[in-house]
């Protein structure tokens, strides 16, 4: 299977701040991960790296490649990696109807629009996506008028039109309440189950589900760890990843986490 990401030596610039400084990453395809990580950590630039939206300083040894190649028309690559993220789901015509947003995936657009054609196939396709994900009912309400977790799905199923062989979710179930992220959370296992290759950026810990098999852990532009769930989501490494004492429960694949006690040991799990 092709590697999703190699990262070498990449140094990055968000205006005249240095985000990342020699960073080297490899992710392997079918290797389900979570970035994670404190505000402030990186986070976004990574996925605007891996997204194509930001280039890193040239460098005859530095390189991001993406499924192999270090340059993507943004349409080819959306068939191979789809993307949810804040900035997208911000910037989304509040006008858009729930059945146009599922189709504009097609054309990595932002609403559809009239010189977009559309055939019978891609037109199935998105009937199926609102059927998998529940939102059948909402495919004439305007986007703007969704609520966050609606207007998540929607976008979920637009990145879902060309069946991609991985997801790169931002945040994926942060402004969702209770119901909403525990079926977000549902879709996704789904969808990994499935067979489709998950890489999650986030700073909630219990956003990360079973499935995931790697964790790692950026803090000021750097990678701090870097390993299993059951290596990485401990006491210790989350507690120094957040600069603050954490208890660390894993149950049922998934993890939470509580403020350490004053007297307890950080260490424990």
């Amino acid at each position: 299977m092709r590697t999703l990401l190699d990262m070498c030596n990449v140094t990055v610039f968000r205006g005249e701040t240095k985000v990342f400084a020699g960073l080297t990453l490899q992710i392997e395809g079918g290797c389900n991960t979570a970035i994670l990580g404190p505000n402030g950590a990186g986070k976004s630039t990574l996925l605007k790296l891996i997204s194509g939206e930001l280039r890193p300083v040239f460098s005859p040894t530095a390189h991001v490649k993406v499924f192999g190649k270090e340059r993507w028309n943004v349409w080819d690559l959306r068939s191979h990696l789809g993307v949810v993220s804040h900035d997208l789901q911000h910037e989304y015509l509040e006008s858009a109807l729930g059945i146009d947003v599922i189709l504009s995936g097609y054309y990595s657009s932002v609403d559809t629009w009239q010189h977009q054609v559309f055939g019978e196939e891609e037109h199935r396709r998105a009937e199926e996506i609102l059927g998998m994900l529940e939102i059948d009912a909402l495919r004439e309400r305007r986007f703007g008028s969704m609520s966050t977790g609606q207007q998540r799905r929607f976008l979920l199923g637009r990145a879902l039109v060309h069946r991609p062989s991985a997801l790169l979710l931002d945040e994926p179930t942060s402004g969702l309440d209770l119901k909403a992220s525990l079926h977000y959370g549902a879709v996704l296992s789904g969808l990994i189950r499935a067979g489709t290759t998950a890489l999650i950026v986030t700073h909630k810990v219990q956003e990360i589900p079973p499935e995931i098999q790697r964790v790692i852990m950026l803090k000021q532009g750097k990678i701090v760890a870097d390993g299993t769930r059951e290596e990485t989501l401990t006491s210790d490494t989350l507690s120094e990843l957040f600069d603050y004492p954490l208890h660390a429960v894993l149950h049922n694949g998934t993890c939470q986490v509580f403020p350490a006690e004053r007297s307890g040991h950080v260490g424990q799990r």
